[in-house]
């Protein structure tokens, strides 16, 4: 007899499909073409390495990849492994993150802005104290 807390074969089958996951893929474009050349000449990525990091970043697996690009798993995880060794980089989520990271230094450069410091905080000194605080004119 089977307990009520675990389920039964037929309860898998029918709640959960083949392409059933809890994290749906990314909706929309990462970066456009102009970002994804300046990413490929910064790293020295081939065509096709930059395929392979198109659809891991569209959210891809390398069976997906694989099937996309009509090659074998070994070729795609090959192809990782390459550019994980150019990128600097340990797993896809990194390396996603560095090509955004590189593409928002791209887009500021071709714009001439500075970028946004996100915070600017100085340390207090005696001579410079904290926003709100009175210098104490007896401990200097």
């Amino acid at each position: 007899m089977t307990s009520p807390l675990q389920p039964k074969k037929e309860d898998k089958i029918e709640n959960i499909g083949p392409g059933d996951t809890f994290y749906g893929r990314p909706k929309g474009i990462v970066l456009d073409e102009k970002q994804w050349r300046y990413v490929q000449r910064r790293y020295h990525i081939s065509p096709r390495e930059l395929q392979v990091i198109k659809c891991v970043c569209q959210g891809l697996t390398n069976g997906d990849i694989a099937a996309k690009l009509k090659v074998k798993p070994g070729t795609v995880k090959t192809h990782l492994r390459s550019i994980f060794g150019k990128t600097r980089v340990r797993n896809k989520i990194t390396m996603l993150l560095r090509c955004m990271e590189n593409a928002a230094q791209f887009s500021r450069e071709a714009n001439n802005t500075a970028p946004i410091p996100i915070v600017d905080v100085e340390k207090p000194t005696p001579q410079k104290p904290a926003s709100g605080e009175k210098i104490n004119k007896e401990l200097i």
